[in-house]
Protein backbone atom coordinates (compact mmCIF):
# COMPACT_ATOMS: atom_id res chain seq x y z
CA UNK A 1 0.00 0.00 0.00
CA UNK A 2 2.69 2.51 0.90
CA UNK A 3 3.92 1.59 -2.59
CA UNK A 4 1.59 2.56 -4.43
CA UNK A 5 0.79 5.76 -2.58
CA UNK A 6 4.09 6.66 -3.25
CA UNK A 7 4.11 6.11 -6.93
CA UNK A 8 1.11 8.23 -7.14
CA UNK A 9 2.78 10.87 -5.30
CA UNK A 10 5.52 9.74 -8.02
CA UNK A 11 3.50 10.47 -11.16
CA UNK A 12 1.91 13.67 -9.91
CA UNK A 13 5.14 15.39 -9.70
CA UNK A 14 6.39 13.77 -12.73
CA UNK A 15 2.70 15.44 -14.63
CA UNK A 16 3.31 18.83 -12.82
CA UNK A 17 6.95 19.53 -14.46
CA UNK A 18 5.80 17.93 -17.51
CA UNK A 19 2.73 20.51 -17.86
CA UNK A 20 4.79 23.17 -16.95
CA UNK A 21 6.91 22.50 -19.52
CA UNK A 22 4.36 21.97 -22.37
CA UNK A 23 4.88 24.99 -24.69
CA UNK A 24 1.58 23.91 -27.46
CA UNK A 25 -2.27 23.07 -26.48
CA UNK A 26 -0.77 19.84 -28.40
CA UNK A 27 2.11 19.39 -25.85
CA UNK A 28 -0.52 19.96 -22.79
CA UNK A 29 -3.17 17.00 -24.23
CA UNK A 30 -0.15 14.99 -24.76
CA UNK A 31 0.73 15.18 -20.73
CA UNK A 32 -2.77 14.33 -20.04
CA UNK A 33 -3.03 11.41 -21.50
CA UNK A 34 0.03 9.73 -20.24
CA UNK A 35 -0.74 10.99 -16.64
CA UNK A 36 -4.41 11.42 -15.94
CA UNK A 37 -6.26 10.96 -18.90
CA UNK A 38 -9.01 7.99 -18.83
CA UNK A 39 -6.08 5.51 -20.19
CA UNK A 40 -3.13 7.31 -17.87
CA UNK A 41 -0.99 6.18 -15.25
CA UNK A 42 -2.91 7.58 -12.04
CA UNK A 43 -6.05 6.10 -13.57
CA UNK A 44 -3.85 2.86 -13.91
CA UNK A 45 -3.60 2.62 -10.51
CA UNK A 46 -6.81 3.48 -9.60
CA UNK A 47 -7.96 0.38 -11.43
CA UNK A 48 -5.75 -1.69 -9.67
CA UNK A 49 -6.69 -1.04 -6.08
CA UNK A 50 -9.66 -3.88 -6.33
CA UNK A 51 -7.81 -6.34 -4.45
CA UNK A 52 -6.94 -4.32 -1.43
CA UNK A 53 -8.67 -4.01 1.89
CA UNK A 54 -11.34 -1.33 2.34
CA UNK A 55 -9.37 0.80 4.89
CA UNK A 56 -6.01 0.69 2.07
CA UNK A 57 -8.32 0.81 -0.78
CA UNK A 58 -9.64 4.54 0.95
CA UNK A 59 -5.86 5.96 1.10
CA UNK A 60 -4.80 4.87 -2.10
CA UNK A 61 -7.29 6.34 -3.93
CA UNK A 62 -7.67 9.30 -2.05
CA UNK A 63 -4.11 9.82 -2.69
CA UNK A 64 -4.86 9.10 -6.54
CA UNK A 65 -7.64 11.34 -6.74
CA UNK A 66 -6.04 14.33 -5.19
CA UNK A 67 -2.82 13.54 -7.51
CA UNK A 68 -5.58 14.33 -10.53
CA UNK A 69 -7.42 17.18 -8.87
CA UNK A 70 -3.57 19.10 -9.22
CA UNK A 71 -2.85 17.74 -12.28
CA UNK A 72 -5.96 19.00 -13.40
CA UNK A 73 -5.96 21.98 -11.92
CA UNK A 74 -2.06 22.67 -13.43
CA UNK A 75 -3.77 21.37 -16.81
CA UNK A 76 -6.05 24.15 -16.50
CA UNK A 77 -3.41 27.35 -15.55
CA UNK A 78 -0.81 26.07 -18.50
CA UNK A 79 -3.85 25.96 -21.26
CA UNK A 80 -5.04 29.59 -20.17
CA UNK A 81 -1.22 30.68 -20.28
CA UNK A 82 -0.85 28.78 -23.32
CA UNK A 83 -3.63 30.67 -24.84
CA UNK A 84 -3.17 34.00 -24.36
CA UNK A 85 0.55 33.75 -25.58
CA UNK A 86 -0.75 32.83 -28.68
CA UNK A 87 -3.65 35.57 -28.96
CA UNK A 88 -0.90 38.46 -27.89
CA UNK A 89 1.50 37.00 -30.67
CA UNK A 90 -1.65 36.72 -33.17
CA UNK A 91 -2.80 40.68 -32.33
CA UNK A 92 0.65 41.44 -32.95
CA UNK A 93 0.91 40.20 -36.30
CA UNK A 94 -2.19 41.19 -37.29
CA UNK A 95 -1.24 44.70 -36.44
CA UNK A 96 -2.46 46.82 -38.97
CA UNK A 97 -0.05 49.74 -40.16
CA UNK A 98 -2.23 52.69 -41.10
CA UNK A 99 0.75 54.36 -42.83
CA UNK A 100 1.19 51.79 -44.94
CA UNK A 101 -0.84 52.43 -48.59
CA UNK A 102 -3.87 50.60 -49.32
CA UNK A 103 -4.01 47.18 -51.01
CA UNK A 104 -6.54 47.63 -53.85
CA UNK A 105 -8.99 44.93 -54.72
CA UNK A 106 -8.76 43.51 -58.54
CA UNK A 107 -12.01 44.31 -59.85
CA UNK A 108 -13.15 41.61 -62.58
CA UNK A 109 -14.95 43.15 -65.78
CA UNK A 110 -16.65 41.80 -69.27
CA UNK A 111 -14.54 40.04 -71.46
CA UNK A 112 -13.74 42.24 -74.42
CA UNK A 113 -15.30 39.34 -77.13
CA UNK A 114 -19.14 40.41 -74.54
CA UNK A 115 -18.39 43.76 -74.62
CA UNK A 116 -17.99 43.92 -78.42
CA UNK A 117 -21.26 42.10 -78.73
CA UNK A 118 -23.18 44.53 -76.43
CA UNK A 119 -21.81 46.92 -78.49
CA UNK A 120 -22.60 45.85 -81.50
CA UNK A 121 -26.13 45.16 -80.40
CA UNK A 122 -26.67 48.86 -78.75
CA UNK A 123 -25.50 50.27 -82.49
CA UNK A 124 -27.85 48.05 -84.18
CA UNK A 125 -31.08 49.02 -81.39
CA UNK A 126 -29.82 52.65 -81.64
CA UNK A 127 -30.54 51.91 -85.64
CA UNK A 128 -33.60 50.47 -85.52
CA UNK A 129 -33.33 47.01 -85.07
CA UNK A 130 -34.17 44.07 -82.93
CA UNK A 131 -32.60 40.91 -81.43
CA UNK A 132 -33.51 37.19 -82.05
CA UNK A 133 -31.85 34.10 -80.76
CA UNK A 134 -31.42 30.48 -82.31
CA UNK A 135 -30.23 27.02 -81.14
CA UNK A 136 -26.47 26.16 -81.64
CA UNK A 137 -27.26 22.65 -82.57
CA UNK A 138 -29.33 23.58 -85.59
CA UNK A 139 -30.94 21.49 -88.26
CA UNK A 140 -29.76 20.83 -91.93
CA UNK A 141 -32.32 22.45 -93.37
CA UNK A 142 -32.17 26.01 -91.56
CA UNK A 143 -28.17 26.27 -91.66
CA UNK A 144 -27.96 25.16 -95.70
CA UNK A 145 -31.00 23.96 -97.37
CA UNK A 146 -33.28 26.93 -96.73
CA UNK A 147 -30.34 29.33 -97.09
CA UNK A 148 -30.55 28.23 -100.60
CA UNK A 149 -27.75 25.91 -99.76
CA UNK A 150 -29.04 22.31 -101.20
CA UNK A 151 -26.68 18.83 -100.33
CA UNK A 152 -25.07 19.16 -103.44
CA UNK A 153 -23.87 22.60 -103.63
CA UNK A 154 -20.06 23.34 -103.16
CA UNK A 155 -20.38 26.24 -101.41
CA UNK A 156 -21.13 23.82 -97.88
CA UNK A 157 -17.51 22.76 -98.32
CA UNK A 158 -16.37 26.79 -97.27
CA UNK A 159 -18.83 26.02 -94.06
CA UNK A 160 -16.23 22.82 -93.00
CA UNK A 161 -19.16 21.70 -91.02
CA UNK A 162 -19.37 19.52 -87.68
CA UNK A 163 -21.92 17.30 -88.34
CA UNK A 164 -24.37 15.14 -85.91
CA UNK A 165 -25.95 11.73 -87.20
CA UNK A 166 -28.97 11.68 -84.89
CA UNK A 167 -32.27 9.78 -85.54
CA UNK A 168 -34.34 12.72 -86.17
CA UNK A 169 -32.57 13.66 -88.88
CA UNK A 170 -29.08 15.93 -89.83
CA UNK A 171 -27.82 18.17 -87.06
CA UNK A 172 -25.10 20.25 -87.39
CA UNK A 173 -22.91 22.73 -85.23
CA UNK A 174 -24.34 26.10 -86.71
CA UNK A 175 -21.81 27.60 -88.80
CA UNK A 176 -23.67 31.29 -89.17
CA UNK A 177 -26.15 33.02 -87.09
CA UNK A 178 -28.26 33.25 -90.19
CA UNK A 179 -30.84 30.39 -89.56
CA UNK A 180 -31.83 32.99 -87.18
CA UNK A 181 -33.04 34.93 -90.51
CA UNK A 182 -34.87 32.02 -91.56
CA UNK A 183 -36.50 31.10 -88.10
CA UNK A 184 -37.27 34.82 -87.72
CA UNK A 185 -39.12 35.40 -91.43
CA UNK A 186 -41.28 32.20 -91.09
CA UNK A 187 -42.86 33.69 -87.77
CA UNK A 188 -43.00 37.51 -88.64
CA UNK A 189 -44.08 39.10 -91.52
CA UNK A 190 -42.54 42.41 -93.62
CA UNK A 191 -41.38 45.17 -92.53
CA UNK A 192 -38.41 43.25 -90.38
CA UNK A 193 -35.38 44.24 -89.24
CA UNK A 194 -33.48 41.41 -87.24
CA UNK A 195 -30.03 41.37 -85.63
CA UNK A 196 -28.69 37.34 -84.31
CA UNK A 197 -26.00 37.39 -82.36
CA UNK A 198 -24.34 34.06 -80.69
CA UNK A 199 -21.98 31.48 -81.22
CA UNK A 200 -20.74 29.60 -84.14
CA UNK A 201 -18.30 26.90 -85.18
CA UNK A 202 -16.25 25.87 -88.48
CA UNK A 203 -13.03 23.72 -88.95
CA UNK A 204 -10.68 26.88 -89.16
CA UNK A 205 -7.82 27.53 -86.81
CA UNK A 206 -4.97 30.61 -87.54
CA UNK A 207 -4.07 33.89 -86.33
CA UNK A 208 -7.41 35.59 -87.75
CA UNK A 209 -9.95 32.26 -87.34
CA UNK A 210 -11.24 30.19 -84.43
CA UNK A 211 -13.11 26.94 -84.65
CA UNK A 212 -15.48 28.71 -81.99
CA UNK A 213 -16.14 32.37 -82.64
CA UNK A 214 -18.97 34.44 -82.20
CA UNK A 215 -20.75 36.20 -84.95
CA UNK A 216 -23.79 38.70 -85.57
CA UNK A 217 -26.00 38.41 -88.45
CA UNK A 218 -28.46 41.27 -89.82
CA UNK A 219 -31.27 41.32 -91.82
CA UNK A 220 -34.16 43.87 -92.97
CA UNK A 221 -36.83 43.00 -95.49
CA UNK A 222 -39.63 45.47 -96.57
CA UNK A 223 -40.92 47.24 -99.85
CA UNK A 224 -38.46 49.10 -101.70
CA UNK A 225 -35.33 48.38 -99.98
CA UNK A 226 -31.81 48.46 -101.58
CA UNK A 227 -27.94 48.11 -101.73
CA UNK A 228 -27.74 51.70 -100.91
CA UNK A 229 -29.17 51.28 -97.76
CA UNK A 230 -27.49 48.25 -96.89
CA UNK A 231 -23.94 50.52 -97.73
CA UNK A 232 -25.66 53.44 -95.85
CA UNK A 233 -25.98 51.23 -93.13
CA UNK A 234 -22.77 49.54 -92.42
CA UNK A 235 -21.07 52.90 -92.90
CA UNK A 236 -22.79 54.39 -90.19
CA UNK A 237 -22.24 51.24 -88.08
CA UNK A 238 -18.41 51.57 -88.74
CA UNK A 239 -18.43 55.43 -87.56
CA UNK A 240 -20.25 54.47 -84.70
CA UNK A 241 -18.22 51.18 -84.06
CA UNK A 242 -14.91 52.78 -84.57
CA UNK A 243 -15.64 56.23 -83.50
CA UNK A 244 -14.48 57.70 -86.59
CA UNK A 245 -14.76 57.53 -90.47
CA UNK A 246 -12.73 54.87 -91.83
CA UNK A 247 -12.34 54.34 -95.46
CA UNK A 248 -14.63 51.13 -96.49
CA UNK A 249 -14.73 49.14 -99.57
CA UNK A 250 -17.35 47.00 -101.13
CA UNK A 251 -16.21 43.82 -102.93
CA UNK A 252 -18.26 41.83 -105.26
CA UNK A 253 -18.64 38.19 -103.56
CA UNK A 254 -20.64 35.27 -103.83
CA UNK A 255 -22.76 34.18 -100.77
CA UNK A 256 -25.82 31.50 -101.39
CA UNK A 257 -28.67 33.27 -100.26
CA UNK A 258 -27.69 36.70 -100.97
CA UNK A 259 -27.22 38.40 -104.70
CA UNK A 260 -25.61 40.53 -105.80
CA UNK A 261 -23.30 40.53 -102.77
CA UNK A 262 -20.45 42.09 -101.50
CA UNK A 263 -17.47 41.77 -98.94
CA UNK A 264 -16.89 44.62 -96.77
CA UNK A 265 -13.08 45.78 -95.96
CA UNK A 266 -12.00 48.68 -93.57
CA UNK A 267 -8.58 50.08 -93.96
CA UNK A 268 -6.30 47.98 -91.52
CA UNK A 269 -5.88 49.29 -87.69
CA UNK A 270 -2.84 47.43 -87.17
CA UNK A 271 -0.46 48.67 -90.21
CA UNK A 272 -2.95 51.85 -91.41
CA UNK A 273 -2.98 50.01 -94.79
CA UNK A 274 1.01 49.94 -95.03
CA UNK A 275 0.59 45.54 -95.12
CA UNK A 276 1.11 43.35 -92.09
CA UNK A 277 0.66 39.96 -91.74
CA UNK A 278 -2.81 40.41 -90.49
CA UNK A 279 -4.22 42.11 -93.38
CA UNK A 280 -1.84 39.65 -95.24
CA UNK A 281 -0.03 42.62 -96.55
CA UNK A 282 -2.79 43.93 -98.18
CA UNK A 283 -3.67 47.26 -96.03
CA UNK A 284 -7.22 46.08 -95.67
CA UNK A 285 -8.84 43.59 -93.73
CA UNK A 286 -12.52 42.21 -94.15
CA UNK A 287 -14.83 42.44 -91.54
CA UNK A 288 -18.52 41.63 -93.20
CA UNK A 289 -19.75 39.85 -95.92
CA UNK A 290 -23.51 41.09 -97.28
CA UNK A 291 -25.87 41.09 -99.53
CA UNK A 292 -29.12 41.88 -101.48
CA UNK A 293 -31.58 38.45 -100.14
CA UNK A 294 -31.50 35.85 -102.70
CA UNK A 295 -35.58 35.70 -104.18
CA UNK A 296 -35.29 31.87 -103.49
CA UNK A 297 -34.21 32.25 -99.79
CA UNK A 298 -38.09 34.14 -99.36
CA UNK A 299 -39.28 31.09 -101.47
CA UNK A 300 -38.45 28.89 -97.95
CA UNK A 301 -40.68 31.23 -95.93
CA UNK A 302 -43.42 31.87 -97.69
CA UNK A 303 -42.39 35.93 -98.75
CA UNK A 304 -43.65 37.28 -102.47
CA UNK A 305 -40.28 38.06 -103.87
CA UNK A 306 -41.90 40.69 -106.48
CA UNK A 307 -43.40 42.92 -103.43
CA UNK A 308 -40.10 42.62 -100.67
CA UNK A 309 -36.77 43.31 -101.20
CA UNK A 310 -34.03 42.43 -98.34
CA UNK A 311 -30.69 43.01 -97.49
CA UNK A 312 -28.50 40.79 -95.05
CA UNK A 313 -24.82 40.60 -93.26
CA UNK A 314 -22.56 38.74 -91.05
CA UNK A 315 -19.78 39.74 -89.02
CA UNK A 316 -17.35 37.96 -86.71
CA UNK A 317 -17.07 40.00 -83.29
CA UNK A 318 -13.49 38.49 -83.17
CA UNK A 319 -12.38 40.53 -86.26
CA UNK A 320 -14.08 43.55 -84.93
CA UNK A 321 -12.74 43.37 -81.16
CA UNK A 322 -9.43 42.51 -82.98
CA UNK A 323 -9.61 45.93 -85.11
CA UNK A 324 -10.98 47.88 -82.18
CA UNK A 325 -8.13 47.07 -79.72
CA UNK A 326 -5.38 46.54 -82.08
CA UNK A 327 -4.80 42.94 -81.51
CA UNK A 328 -3.09 40.93 -83.95
CA UNK A 329 -3.73 36.95 -82.81
CA UNK A 330 -7.35 36.06 -82.25
CA UNK A 331 -6.07 33.06 -80.28
CA UNK A 332 -5.43 35.61 -77.65
CA UNK A 333 -9.03 35.90 -76.47
CA UNK A 334 -9.41 32.41 -75.88
CA UNK A 335 -6.06 31.83 -73.64
CA UNK A 336 -7.93 33.24 -70.70
CA UNK A 337 -4.11 35.00 -69.79
CA UNK A 338 -5.02 37.31 -66.96
CA UNK A 339 -2.03 39.53 -68.55
CA UNK A 340 -3.75 40.09 -71.73
CA UNK A 341 -7.35 40.59 -70.44
CA UNK A 342 -6.56 42.78 -67.53
CA UNK A 343 -5.73 45.51 -70.70
CA UNK A 344 -9.51 45.94 -71.36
Amino acid sequence: MTEAIDRVGELAGEGLRALSGAKTESDLLEVKGRYFGKKGAVSAILSGISSLSVEERKRVGGAANEARTRLEAAFEARLAEIREKDRIAREGAETVDVTLPGRALDAGHRHPISRTMADIVSIFGRLGFSVRGGPEIEKDYYNFEALNIPKDHPARDMQDTFYMDWPEGDLVLRTHTSPIQIRTMEGMRPPVRVIAPGTVYRCDSDITHSPMFHQVEGFAVDTDVTMSDLKGLLTEFCRMMFGKDLPLRFRPSYFPFTEPSAEVDIRCVICGGSGCRVCGNSGWLEILGSGMIDPAVFGFVGYDPERYTGFAFGMGVERIAMLRHGVNDIRLFFENDIRFLSQF
